[in-house]
């Protein structure tokens, strides 16, 4: 039986490779019955079954039904101090034997296999797996995800390109991520001429989508030491802009929107009434909403104010940092999709559907 082999890289964190893994696992499997999932070497991970198993693992096994062995799935967990253990004693054969026998497993009885990578090629080659070396191994053809505008993706391919080429594993195309919709005729129009003229095919532009990357209230509380200190009230409260009040009051009208997230000095109590009163006025045509509040410095109101902001049903976090390092903190925090954020995982299999070139990549491996 025929199977494809999709290797899906990136040229660096962050620039969406689960979201496209996600969308092409579930355009696939409206074209074949049976299609796997594996992820060689993880790095952020979570205890599933007894078993260190990668995020994007148990994300794809649980939306996606692939109905294969979560171990199987992710058989590679860098976990705290792996990387200095194998450069001290480690030996590459039991890590490509680990490979091998997951993938194994894993590609048994399917049409089609998809394999996704950790960061842009070299990672991994520090203990002498890259993404292009494990690529490489599995006999895959590979899809590079990139994101951006013009100069910097067209550089950061070439780049990676160089290390694929090198290990001699085929990119096939790449899939450009996250452009800026008032921007998306000009690059993506302007991107495909200029990996033409390199040779190098492009297989999908996606537009920038905030919803995919916006963080929940119970995210930063998961994913960052920044505590929740109200009842637990609007952890799913979505965040869909990050304010830094610090401000007078009457100035920050102007900027506060529905989905806000205040980040304030806790002892700003003048602020703090602004938020609420904004809250809980929400006149019609504006109806906003405040989504939370980041006390900064460790400092808590007082209890009165607090019970008011309860009473409202607003979540209030508290940080021990200032007001800059929390506001630069929650700036960069990167967001994964969650196998509960169905919202997100919809969106993502709608967006790789109608802007990524699906029989074109299955023209490329073969079908």
């Amino acid at each position: 039986m025929k199977q494809g082999r999709l290797f899906i890289a990136a040229t660096k964190q962050n620039d969406g490779k689960t979201t496209i893994s996600l969308g092409l696992i579930n355009a696939f499997k409206k074209r074949f019955r049976r299609v796997g999932f594996i992820k060689p070497v993880g790095q952020r991970y979570v205890i599933e079954e007894g078993y260190k198993i990668d995020e994007d693992s148990v994300l794809i096994e649980k939306v996606c039904g692939t109905k294969s062995r979560l171990k199987d799935m992710s058989p590679i967990a860098i976990e705290k101090g792996f990387t200095e253990h194998y450069v001290k004693k480690g030996h590459s054969e039991r890590l490509v034997r680990d490979i091998l026998k997951s993938f194994g497993h894993i590609s048994r009885g399917k049409r089609l296999v998809v394999i996704e990578g950790t960061g842009h090629a070299g990672v991994g080659s520090v203990f002498d797996l890259s993404n292009a070396k494990v690529a490489r191994l599995l006999g895959a053809k590979v899809i590079l995800v990139t994101s951006g505008g013009i100069g910097r993706p067209i550089d950061e391919i070439e780049l990676n390109m160089a290390l694929f080429e090198k290990e001699g594993p085929e990119v096939m195309g790449v899939i450009i991520n996250k452009v800026r919709p008032s921007k998306y005729r000009k690059i993506a129009s302007v991107i495909r001429a200029g990996l033409k003229k390199r040779g190098v095919e492009v297989l999908g532009v996606l537009p920038y989508v905030p919803s995919l990357s916006m963080p929940l209230i119970h995210h930063i509380v998961e994913e960052t030491d920044i505590e929740l200190i109200s009842r637990k009230v609007g952890m799913r409260n979505k965040v869909r802009k990050i304010l830094v009040a610090a401000m007078e009051p009457h100035n920050a009208l102007d900027y506060i929107e529905n989905g806000s997230l205040l980040i304030t000095p806790g002892d700003r109590e003048d602020m703090l009434m602004t938020a609420l009163s904004v809250h809980l006025l929400k006149k019609p045509k504006k109806n906003i909403s405040i989504s939370g509040l980041i006390l900064t410095g460790g400092l808590v109101p007082n209890r009165k104010i607090m019970m008011l902001i309860e009473e409202a049903k607003i979540p209030v976090l508290l940080s021990r940092k200032d007001t800059y390092v929390t506001a630069a903190r929650i700036h960069d925090l990167a967001i994964k999709i969650r196998p509960e954020d169905r919202e997100k995982t919809k969106a993502a299999t709608t967006l790789v559907e109608r802007y990524v070139d699906i029989n074109k990549i299955l023209k490329k491996i073969g079908y």
